[in-house]
């Protein structure tokens, strides 16, 4: 996760602590929004590798959320 904080703080123009709380509520926010199942793989993600993103592909994993909402490509 700090990956995606340090990417938020840069393009917003924020400090750290400012990004790292605005990632934290908006991946809750998506937890609280999906089936338990896929919250459960959100917080093993996060948690399989120390808190943090990882390699994973972000963008790949937006994607398919928008996907799940609706969204049309």
């Amino acid at each position: 996760m700090e990956e995606l904080i340090k990417l938020v703080s840069g393009k917003v123009g924020i400090p750290e602590a400012q990004a790292r709380v605005a990632v934290e509520t908006v991946v809750g926010f998506l937890k609280s929004k999906l089936p338990a199942p896929l919250a459960g793989q959100v917080d093993s993600a996060l948690g399989a590798v120390g808190g943090g993103l990882g390699n994973l592909d972000v963008g790949n994993i937006a994607s398919s959320l928008g996907g799940m909402f609706g969204k049309k490509d």
